[in-house]
């Protein structure tokens, strides 16, 4: 039996809410469900983000009855040959608007053309797809405010009624000229607690959150030592669930809680839209004045650099976020940017050290979210922190973790500093405890360091 279509899922592991199924559907009523192993994009992901993928298309695979293919290799050469292999019309996917991402389906797209075959976009992983919201004049937007106001104004639809059922699956074995199905890959060795992967588990984490703690989430948020956030965004990440979900339910709320966690949803779109119109600021300065703020080199650099990767530094609070992020994969919004401060602004490392550390180990790493939060914390992006913001990590510790329990949590050699002594252990009577370090560096002096160099950046735009 052969297929009308083929359904190649990306970032968009989940059988509800899939607008794909519906267009592959009108192609006609059977379809080949595919997902391609990319080795430009698996290779730098890092083995959590790898295995919690793993299990969500397991999780996929089962939501189809098992009639998931899965191969490997560059979908510019797999995905002609299997929709050939199949006698697909039409290969269906949710558009991608990252910088690889359009390369790749354009690539797809003339090899499917050459075949007589169509590549079909429908929806994105946004509630919004990046490009659609601009100024009065067509302009992309460069601050996030404005943005987000006209976002809600330009609205996004409701989620689409769909299931496994929407499209006839055909079995993908025994299909001669196509590539060899590979099946999914083990799980890796992670060293890493991940969330349970997959839909069900997204929209079982979704439902309790939705109905338990939005309506606190503008207090607690900022709060790393109790639960106060979603934990959505590794699942957002591989679309176990779509946005436009979340925020049809959000809308039947009516707390402030409820706008602040929409607001939240609406900097990922925006970050999104800003890669898309400047592919560029995911390795470079959005700002390009920032190119002249000197930073960091050489032996020391690497060294203190080190010490922050393995949550070493005398810090506290940024220890604590770096061995959360080593142990959870995952680490507290608020901490993220504490930590990401200290390495700018008190190491005076590359931002771009930072990232890629966190790409590599974040199960939820997203890089527009990803890149542009750090270009935020450093200044040199859009909506930036102000360049003389520099986050104080004893201050932050003490107003965020007041009774120390996030720190206590991670740093197991500060476990007997009872309360917020827990963020200067140097003033504890006996000292510093025994394995933990000195802090590397004096906060005041490299703030004043941190600002002087920042003068760079202000000369350099006069």
């Amino acid at each position: 039996m052969g297929a009308d279509s083929v359904v190649w899922f990306r970032r968009d592991l989940r059988v509800r809410d899939q607008p794909i199924f519906l267009a592959a559907a009108d192609t006609g009523p059977a379809a080949l469900a595919l997902f391609v192993l990319d080795p430009a994009l698996l290779d730098p992901s890092g083995p959590a983000r790898r295995t919690f993928m793993y299990g969500c298309l397991r999780s996929l695979g089962e939501a189809l009855g098992g009639r998931l293919l899965v191969v490997r290799g560059d979908p510019a050469d797999v995905v002609p040959r299997v929709a050939a292999a199949v006698g697909a019309r039409a290969v269906h996917i949710a558009a991608d608007f990252g910088p690889y991402g359009v390369r790749r389906d354009e690539d797809v797209e003339k090899a499917l053309a050459a075949g007589g075959r169509e590549l079909v976009r429908t929806g994105s992983p946004y509630a919004v797809a990046p490009g659609r919201v601009t100024k009065d004049d067509g302009d992309p937007f460069k601050v996030f405010t404005p943005f987000r106001r006209a976002w809600a104004r330009h609205g996004w639809r409701g989620p689409a009624d769909t299931s496994a059922a929407t499209v006839g699956w055909i079995d993908p074995t025994g299909k001669d000229g196509g590539p060899r199905a590979v099946g999914i890959p083990e799980d890796e060795a992670v060293g890493s607690t991940l969330p349970d992967p997959g839909e069900d588990a997204a929209l079982v984490r979704w439902a309790a959150f939705r109905d338990d703690d939005v309506d606190d989430y503008g207090e607690r948020r900022d709060r790393p030592d109790v639960a106060g956030t979603s934990r959505m965004s590794p699942y957002l990440k591989w679309g176990c669930i779509h946005p436009r979900t979340m925020l049809h339910d959000l809308s039947r709320k009516r707390s402030d809680s409820a706008e602040t966690y929409r607001t939240e949803i609406a900097w990922r779109e925006f970050y999104a839209d800003v890669l898309h119109q400047r592919p560029d600021s995911a390795r470079r300065n959005y700002d390009r004045s920032f190119d002249a703020l000197p930073t960091a080199s050489g032996e020391e650099a690497d060294e203190l650099f080190a010490a922050w990767q393995e949550g070493r530094t005398g810090f506290p609070i940024v220890d604590a976020g770096m061995r959360q992020l080593r142990e959870q994969a995952w680490m507290h919004n608020r901490v993220r940017m504490i930590v990401a401060s200290f390495l700018v602004k008190d190491l005076h490392l590359p931002w771009w050290w930072g990232a890629r550390h966190f790409m590599r180990l974040l199960v939820d790493g997203d890089l527009a979210s990803n890149q542009h939060g750090w270009q935020w914390t450093a200044g040199s992006g859009t909506d930036a922190s102000p360049y003389f913001r520099v986050f104080n990590p004893i201050t932050q510790g003490e107003r965020f973790d007041p009774d120390g329990r996030y720190v206590r949590k991670f740093v197991p050699e500060l476990a007997a500093v009872p309360g917020k002594a827990v963020h200067q252990p140097w003033k504890l009577p006996d000292g510093v405890p025994a394995g933990y370090p000195e802090p590397i560096v004096d906060h005041k002096a490299e703030r004043e360091e941190a600002l002087a160099r920042y003068e760079r950046v202000k000369a350099a735009r006069r």
